[in-house]
């Protein structure tokens, strides 16, 4: 059984107002995508990795392949006009390559900072129950508001959970997934696990983590720069 990821790099990053996408800024000489690549490329129970890239990009993509070793990539796929779109076209070219009771582990390009611990967390749970979606607890309080402006409610933080990537899937029901949402209209649902849920399903959790941040801002990109320049304290407890 293969254990592929599928790292989804086909969006613009129009929020973080730069000249190039985000998942290919350059944070302390390294792109942000190298960062995500490394940590399947170094994972050893990541057998292949897939990146839906966006277009004009690709060539790109394969020079810092080759410049960091990247030597699990193996193919590049189109991105789409949404998130749905492309993680289908990513999982539809998949299917051309590998076996329906292979594992696919659906990534954001941008949250670099995922650890091995995260990574083989979402692999056993989705062997263990067919899918898993890498989250943490809400440690805030929730409110509820209609205008975005005044809240006359709350709601219970411990029945909400934070979603992050990677999100795990076995790769034959997860393309017949996205062929019953594409047939049912369901067109752009905003994450894997979203889609899960419209098209009735229910999802399983993997453990997530704070540091596993997604950089949609140029705030997001300087929390990056600090998490990598941190070393923690010898007598913090685990």
């Amino acid at each position: 059984m293969a254990n592929i990821a599928l790292i989804i790099a086909g969006g613009s990053g129009a929020r973080m107002h730069q000249d190039i996408p985000k998942q290919f800024l350059t944070v302390n000489e390294k792109p942000v995508i190298v960062y995500t690549m490394q940590a399947f490329q170094k994972h050893p129970e990541i057998d292949s990795i897939a990146v839906v890239c966006i277009s004009g990009w690709e060539q790109v993509l394969r020079a810092y392949a080759s410049q960091f070793d990247i030597t699990k990539l193996e193919y590049i796929v189109p991105g789409g006009k949404n998130g749905q779109d492309s993680i289908r076209n990513g999982v539809m070219e998949l299917e051309k390559h590998f076996g329906p009771d292979d594992l696919v582990l659906v990534h954001d390009a941008i949250r670099p900072l995922v650890s091995s611990e995260i990574i083989s967390d979402c692999i056993v749970k989705t062997k263990q129950y067919g899918c898993a979606i890498a989250t943490i607890p809400c440690a805030e309080a929730m409110m509820e508001t209609e205008d975005g402006i005044i809240s006359c409610g709350s709601y219970p933080r411990d029945r909400l959970k934070r979603t992050q990537t990677p999100q795990g899937f076995v790769l034959g029901p997860f393309a017949d997934l996205h062929r019953r949402a594409l047939e049912a209209g369901i067109t752009s649902s905003v994450a894997s696990c979203t889609l899960k849920i419209e098209m009735g399903e229910q999802v399983y959790f993997s453990a997530g983590s704070e540091k596993n941040i997604k950089l949609t801002t140029v705030e997001d990109i300087d929390i990056f720069k600090a998490l990598l320049a941190a070393r923690r304290s010898d007598w913090l407890k685990d």
